[in-house]
């Protein structure tokens, strides 16, 4: 099943064309995309007695944020060890954990403007919490997942890097900078969802390349992790970490511009769009 927030409803798509929620539902689940996460494992299956094929053709661009408003987005940095290596850390180096503050988050297809500084690119494969987790083993941990979308991680690098101890969150949460979507799709859709394919074009030059099998920490791993501390309630975020490729490591360093269009995609879900303006 892929859930979608479509001109700020919810609504459950197939390639081209769209069911909505509500309407469907005769009234039993309302509009609003981020109150399916209230009762996601009685939405879930409502939602796959939908043909979503029925529906009506759809406007991509109109395509909001599939999770519109977490109350919690987890951050994983330096979950692959080729990204690791670029960034000057040893390979057994434990990931970092920071938070994205939820007022970033974007849908498909949004417009950033640029702040002053150097901003950077980071795809990451994205998990929404469909039933809370507190202290979940990593054997249960995929009965927890709504479903995945892909996350674009983008970074302010000077905030970020800035002071004895760096700003990670700060430097992560500019307006737009937690791109998501273009949907949600449920783990059952996917043949392996351990083991996807993930990449990063900025004006259609390929930056990054790999799969979500080379993870230090995988998603139960990291589920079971961030639950042993944090309790992760319906509709929370976890941007899973970034692989080999971003800008802040490469000689010379290259980052995101005025005009530039950056297209993330990931293996059974789909592809998101970003484009960027300077600052007004």
């Amino acid at each position: 099943m892929r859930f979608a927030s479509l001109a700020g409803r919810a609504v459950i798509v197939s390639e081209s064309s769209a069911v909505d929620v509500e309407a469907a539902s005769a009234g039993r689940f309302v509009a609003d995309p981020q109150a399916a996460f209230d009762d996601w494992p009685a939405f879930a299956a409502w939602a796959s007695t939908v043909d979503a094929s029925t529906g009506t053709p759809f406007d991509p661009s109109t395509l909001g944020a599939p999770v519109p408003r977490p109350r919690q987005v987890f951050a994983i940095g330096i979950n692959f060890t080729e990204h690791a290596a670029e960034a000057g850390y040893p390979p057994e180096s434990l990931p970092v954990t920071f938070t994205k503050f939820p007022t970033c988050i974007v849908g498909q297809d949004h417009v950033v403007e640029l702040p002053p500084g150097n901003v950077d690119w980071e795809v990451e494969l994205v998990v929404a919490i469909g039933i809370g987790a507190h202290r979940v083993e990593r054997s249960t941990a995929w009965s927890h997942v709504a479903g995945l979308t892909i996350g674009q991680d983008l970074s302010e690098r000077v905030i970020q890097l800035e002071g004895a101890s760096p700003q990670f969150s700060l430097g992560k949460s500019f307006p737009g900078f937690g791109p998501t979507g273009p949907w949600l799709v449920t783990p059952d859709e996917f043949a392996s969802p351990d083991d996807l394919a993930l990449s990063t074009t900025l004006n259609g030059q390929r930056v990054q390349d790999s799969r979500t099998a080379l993870m230090i920490y995988d998603v139960p791993e990291l589920i079971a992790r961030l639950s042993a501390i944090c309790p992760l309630l319906p509709g929370d975020l976890i941007f899973s970490g970034t692989p080999a490729g971003v800008g802040n490591r490469m000689v010379p360093k290259r980052f995101i511009g005025p005009d530039d269009v950056l297209v993330s995609e990931i293996e059974g879900i789909g592809a998101l769009t970003t484009r960027f303006v300077a600052q007004r």
